[in-house]
């Protein structure tokens, strides 16, 4: 029998379509890259290999963000035979399996690795890559062949069975450009909303949807309308003002051109079957018809979602669904069980009510309280009831608590916008799938909180080694404005009270978009700062989104009444004032007893801050508190210090007139001006100066101390007339008397007087100091004095003076001995070596000469100067030539 003969064509590998999104390294990016996948390839009408891709895609992102730790990246590219989904994680190092190598992929019941398992069974070819910084695994589903012209059907329906709609079914047709502006709107769009086209046209599509806040899912309209293909629920403003539920189904095109846009079918949305995608049947078990259906999963369905946030947000979706409500909320209790904190919503302005905290029993009676079931049959008869839905529109409502061992968790409410629209059935039935759902939601929770508590621990950790590695005032102010934003809040504002009697001062303001920081100081100005209450805790500020709301206003009066000029200050007042619109609130900086300022946080439009983040940025103000403390303490210290080191200094050398003099002085130590070596040159009568420089025994504030003592006494026995033994013989006795506080002292002092034939007579004693050095200009150098005692050991001290005349071109070097004991391992520069570097400065300046012995010195080690340095060059000038 013969072979039959089987016709392939080849696959092309052409890409015709791309998609591409990036997944932070947390849990919950696990469930919205499957959802990111699978909306993509239902988009591009491949359903076929839908559940495929998406399980290899869920295990491969669960290798990245959740095993490797690291961010995932995950781009679908659509050919026209089938479609290939690349998941690249960063972090190359890892090891991985490779095929043909011998080593086995592991047991499938390990919780990693299971990707490239199912990868090997699944995809028609996979492989991995690498580059020098990221790990990437790919892997290819082809389409199976299949007749043309069918993509999917549903069975023959009896008539009763088919969906109910109105006698004409409505889809609004509308198009959106790539700058999400309304580009076309047709007339059954014109009839379900009211708008003539002509009103909408050109106009942002945000500017009429009610767009639902999904907590814990980053999609919004923006989001939505990129994606290539995307269906659900939200809202439309009619002309009259009220919100049209519309289904939604968006397709992703371009047209000849390449320019992209989005085709919008919109249905009301008890309509929604007249577009909406049928959903894949569950696959049951043999037998699993005779087991009764988990009462969570019925309510919930299947799978569950894997976070807090997602199965909340399933949870009030499915409540208001099974009441046939128009908005649903879910409160979690606070651990007190005081408040209750509003969590998720549908329905309702979710942006705006996120966070926010009502008490669990707001006022006495069984319908004040959220730990019994309750049925309003009307708002507008008790006004406040219901805080969470003033002004919404919502006029009847279901509450019920959510409970755990007798303890409140929560409470599950629904709600509708006519009056009686419910009694004790629909709160029995919603009790009853309260109670389902309340085990898992505290579990759920107390993940959520454990997490939490873990990373703000790591937080915390982290503020403190970054406060305490820094003591300067201004990085510090930085450093907790930076901690705080984006982590805490939008923005963030520090204010810093110098002492008791002054007002706190607006010292650093920082917002996550640094376009905004310049008009939120501008505002945060023209207020006055929170009051400095010492009081613990976050209390709400509510000055400043009052103030952006008035000057908003004020802008938009003057703005109408001037025609269009000045947008741009509209612009940017306006975005001040979104950008403080929500919940602010103060948190004292207190430091050993006394509020030394105030660190201000704020959230952008109508947003409440977390109780948990509360509790952080009140832990992370003590810390920061006392850091700016220490920070002002040291600089305070520092300033004193540098003041009353300066004061030992001269403060500044006369003009000699025909001698050039030089000075170079280095302390050793950080923050010293002063140390031990100083330096003096002053004049004590007509025609005559003191010059000294001297080394106190060691180096700091003690040898500091005797500096000081030594350089006023010096200038005051030698303008009493005293010779020079004379002047160092009395303050060898006034060093002496301070006991246990004198120091040795060695001494080179002198006095200069300038001759008219252009020389200098110099008067010297050197007692126990390094000789001074005489450069003549023929290059020779000699000792111009002979040691004698140094100061501060003996009380009786015969010194005498010598006699040096420096002759026009000589240069007298005077240094101490942090310059001559440079040392360098077991090399010393010494006596001779500076007399070497002396040779060289034969016609050299003062100035130039001093440098030299300087840069001489640096080169002589690798290491720092341990030790002070002072160098005192005197020159006579050469005479000019006529």
């Amino acid at each position: 029998m013969a072979e039959p003969v089987v016709k392939t064509r080849t696959r092309s590998s052409v890409i015709t379509a791309r998609a591409a999104a990036s997944f932070d390294p947390v849990g919950r990016s696990v469930a919205t890259a499957r959802a990111f996948v699978r909306d993509t390839l239902q988009g591009w009408g491949y359903s076929d290999v839908v559940d495929d891709a998406v399980v290899l895609t869920s295990e491969l992102v669960t290798n990245a963000v959740v095993h490797a730790g690291t961010s995932a990246d995950v781009l679908c590219l659509r050919t026209e035979d089938g479609v290939r989904v690349e998941v690249a994680d960063h972090y190359p190092e890892r090891e991985i399996p490779i095929q043909g190598t011998g080593q086995s992929f592991g047991s499938p019941d390990r919780e990693n690795g299971r990707g490239l398992l199912l990868c090997a069974a699944l995809a028609s070819r996979w492989g991995v890559e690498y580059t020098p910084t990221q790990k990437q695994v790919w892997f290819q589903l082809d389409l199976p062949q299949r007749p043309v012209g069918t993509r999917s059907a549903g069975p023959v329906l009896p008539t009763g069975l088919l969906p109910v709609a109105d006698e004409r079914v409505r889809v609004a047709v509308v198009q959106i450009d790539r700058t999400n502006t309304i580009a076309n709107w047709n007339e059954d769009a014109e009839r379900i909303f009211g708008y003539a086209a002509e009103q909408v046209v050109g106009k942002p599509l945000a500017d009429v949807a009610a767009w639902p806040h999904t907590p814990g899912i980053g999609t919004g309209i923006a989001e939505a309308l990129q994606l290539s293909r995307w269906e659900g629920s939200y809202g439309i403003r009619g002309a009259d003002g009220r919100v049209i539920p519309v289904y939604a189904s968006h397709l992703r095109v371009r047209d000849t051109h390449g320019e992209p846009s989005t085709v919008c079918l919109l249905v009301h949305d008890d309509e929604r079957a007249v577009i909406q995608t049928p959903l894949r049947a569950p696959v049951t078990e043999t037998g699993a018809e005779n087991r009764s259906a988990d009462p969570f999963e019925v309510f919930i369905g299947s799978p569950a979602p894997d976070d807090l946030d997602g199965l909340l947000q399933r949870t009030v979706e499915r409540a208001r669904d099974m009441l046939d409500g128009d908005s649903a909320f879910l409160l979690l209790a606070t651990d007190d069980e005081t408040e209750l904190e509003v969590r998720a919503t549908t329905g309702l302005p979710s942006a705006r009510q996120r966070f926010a905290r009502v008490p669990v029993e707001a006022g006495t009676g069984r319908y004040s309280s959220a730990r019994m079931p309750t049925v309003h049959d009307d708002l507008m008869a008790v006004p406040g009831a219901v805080p969470l839905l003033n002004d919404t529109g919502m006029r009847s409502v279901v509450t019920v608590p959510l409970k755990v061992e007798g303890r409140l968790t929560g409470s599950l409410g629904v709600a509708a916008e006519g009056a009686g629209r419910y009694s004790n059935e629909e709160a029995l039935r919603l009790q009853f799938a309260a109670d389902r759902i309340a085990l898992a939601v505290e579990s759920a929770r107390l993940g959520e909180l454990e997490r939490l508590r873990r990373g703000s621990l790591s937080f915390l950790v982290e503020a403190s080694d970054l406060l305490a590695g820094t003591l300067d005032r201004d990085q510090t102010l930085a450093l907790m404005a930076q901690m705080t934003v984006p982590t805490l809040a939008t923005w963030c504002a520090v204010y810093t009270i110098a002492d008791q009697s002054s007002d706190p001062y607006l010292s650093y303001v920082l917002h996550e978009d640094e376009e905004r920081i310049d008009g939120l100081k501008a505002l945060l100005s023209k207020i006055d700062p929170p009051e400095p209450v010492p009081t613990p805790g976050a209390r709400i500020w509510s000055a400043p989104s009052e103030a952006a709301h008035q000057a908003a206003l004020r802008t938009s009066m003057r703005e109408l009444g001037a025609g269009s000029s000045g947008g741009s200050s509209v612009g940017t007042t306006l975005a001040t004032a979104s950008a403080v619109g929500g919940e602010t609130v103060v948190l004292p900086l207190v430091a050993r007893n006394r509020v030394i300022g105030m660190l201000t946080l704020g959230k952008p439009s109508d947003d409440h801050f977390r109780q948990e983040i509360l509790e952080l940025a009140e832990d992370l103000s003590r810390r920061a508190a006392l850091a700016l403390d220490n920070a002002r303490l040291y600089s305070e210290r520092t300033a004193i210090s540098q003041a009353l080191q300066r004061s030992l200094l001269p403060p500044g050398l006369p003009q000699v007139p025909g001698v050039e003099v030089e000075v170079i002085y280095r302390a050793a130590g950080e923050g010293n001006e002063v140390g031990g070596d100083f330096y003096d040159l002053f004049p004590i009568r007509d025609g005559a100066y003191g010059f000294a420089i001297g080394d106190v025994c060691g180096t700091g504030p003690e040898a500091a101390a005797v500096t000081g003592l030594a350089r006023h006494a010096l200038r005051l026995l030698a303008r009493e007339g005293f010779g020079g033994p004379a002047v160092l013989e009395r303050l060898n006795a006034a060093i002496l008397d301070e006991g246990a506080r004198s120091r040795f002292l060695t001494l080179l002092y002198g006095e200069l007087w300038p001759q008219e034939d252009g020389s200098a007579i110099l008067k010297v004693v050197c007692a126990g100091h390094p000789l001074p050095l005489r450069l003549r200009q023929d290059g020779t150098v000699e000792p111009a004095a002979d040691p004698q005692p140094l100061l501060g050991v003996m009380e009786d001290l015969e010194l005498y003076e010598q006699v040096v005349t420096l002759d026009p071109g000589d240069v007298l070097l005077c240094v101490t001995d942090g310059v001559t004991e440079r040392r360098e391992g077991t090399r010393m520069l010494g006596d001779d070596g500076l007399a070497d570097v002396l040779t060289t400065c034969t016609g050299l300046t003062a100035g130039a000469v001093a440098s030299r012995v300087l840069r001489a010195v640096e080169r002589f080690a690798a290491e720092p100067a341990s030790d002070d340095m002072a160098i005192l060059a005197m020159r006579v000038p050469e005479p000019h030539l006529a």
